[in-house]
């Protein structure tokens, strides 16, 4: 077959040793097993201890996604300031401090320091030395009640309402109308205080 116009050559490589270099994966279901084994391992290890780390709710980023709560890196040291937890000690009870992070909502900061104190109120700290407990270690009958290992689930997204009638106010009320107001008097809130200035200087003037 000949080659017409000027196109490039082609340049198949049909004669290379493939089989030498494909990677295979034949031990999959094994490394599955021996995974499993060792996180079971590994649980038993930690006794009653929680099997995740407790993080903070937050919301997605951008505006696809901010209708939804997912679990964030670590809790503000606002937030554990309110629910009265030492950053030290956080890290000792499994809780994740993120020191960059910053409260940009009041409802969002108020659901976390929430969060902190129920899981604060479900724990259950045992003493390092059975006869000498120390200062935040759990009561002997707290240490006897049932214990679960399972993290707090995270809270829903947004709190249904309950069916109602519309009111005659609600009825009224032009919401596009009032963001366009709101939005021109915050617009040209600067250039009427400079009107409103100016002519209380001219009528000062005339009174003169």
């Amino acid at each position: 077959m000949g080659f017409g116009k000027n196109n490039v050559l082609p340049g198949n490589h049909f004669r290379k040793d493939w089989q030498r270099r494909v990677k295979t994966w034949f031990d999959q279901p094994g490394r599955k097993l021996r995974r499993r084994n060792a996180r079971k391992a590994k649980a038993a290890t930690l006794g009653v201890r929680p099997l995740t780390l407790l993080r903070p709710a937050v919301r997605g980023q951008t505006v696809r996604y901010n209708t939804k709560i997912r679990e964030g890196r670590g809790f503000t040291l606002g937030e554990l300031k309110e629910a009265g937890i030492s950053r030290k000690t956080a890290l000792g009870l499994g809780i994740v401090v993120d020191h960059r992070r910053r409260n940009s909502s009041v409802e969002g900061k108020t659901i976390n320091i929430e969060r902190l104190k129920a899981y604060k109120e479900r724990l259950v700290v045992f003493p390092r030395k059975a006869g000498k407990p120390k200062k935040g270690d759990s009561s002997p009958d707290d240490l006897q009640a049932p214990t679960t290992r399972q993290t707090l689930p995270l809270p829903p997204p947004a709190v249904p309402e309950q069916p109602r009638k519309i009111t005659e106010e609600e009825r009224e009320f032009n919401a596009y109308k009032t963001l366009r107001n709101n939005r021109a008097e915050t617009r040209f809130e600067g250039v009427r205080k400079i009107r409103a200035a100016k002519k209380e200087e001219e009528e000062a003037a005339k009174k003169k």
